[in-house]
């Protein structure tokens, strides 16, 4: 805990890191892996303690083969709950109440003039980090507080699995503050009982397809491309 930077970074430093992860959390493909360079380089800039765990996973995907690091991906993300990459999912599981949650999201996007296609759900992990660095840190950076105990919940389950992507999410929540005691509690209380379990439809929100594709615009790090997504 001492190497945890506290949270206070410049917002240039923020958009590199917030970016970073959010192009590295994304299904292992040959594009990202012709991205590592630059990540790494812009990396540099950013407190040690955070670059070196962006440098670490880039290092992680140049020396496992893309077949086996997408399986791993599929086999930690897909198939384990507390291992979710979609925020709302921590506090809401598939209730009712996840629909109201997610909305909330879609109506924060929008109030800044981003959208994103129906096909997608905007509380994933990675549209978040990307809308926080490219498009609006304080609405981002809320987004991510307000869903703070899913999120250390994620940290948590990738730790004790010795996840290599536990890293990238530990990077991520060194950018926020430190934690109060309710929402210490808020995370103990999650881990104890983990998500809600009742199964209820979702509609008007389909299931996410993230699919890669070309980025366009420039910023200090490529953008990760979500169908749909534009401003």
């Amino acid at each position: 805990m001492s190497r945890r930077p506290r949270a206070g970074l410049a917002p240039h430093q923020l958009t590199i890191a917030w970016q970073s992860v959010s192009l590295l959390l994304d299904y292992p493909d040959a594009e990202m892996l012709a991205r590592l360079d630059v990540i790494r380089a812009a990396s540099q800039q950013l407190p040690v303690p955070i670059g070196d765990k962006i440098r670490g996973f880039a290092d992680h995907l140049e020396q496992a083969s893309l077949p086996a690091l997408q399986a791993e991906y599929v086999e930690t993300f897909d198939n384990r709950r507390r291992c979710n990459l979609f925020l709302t999912y921590f506090a809401h599981g598939d209730t009712r109440k996840r629909g109201m949650a997610l909305l909330r999201f879609k109506q924060t996007y929008l109030g800044v003039g981003y959208e994103l296609d129906d096909s997608e759900l905007p509380d994933h992990l990675c549209v978040v980090l990307e809308f926080a660095a490219t498009v609006d840190q304080e609405r981002g950076r809320s987004l991510m507080l307000d869903h703070r105990a899913g999120l250390e919940l994620l940290r948590v389950s990738l730790a004790d699995l010795s996840s290599p992507w536990a890293g990238l999410i530990d990077a991520v929540t060194s950018t926020l503050p430190p934690l109060r005691g309710d929402e210490r509690d808020a995370v103990r209380r999650l881990a104890a009982e983990g998500p809600p379990e009742e199964e209820v439809g979702l509609a008007p929100f389909a299931a996410p397809q993230f699919s890669p594709g070309s980025a366009s615009g420039t910023t200090l790090l490529p953008t990760p491309s979500f169908p749909g997504a534009r401003r």
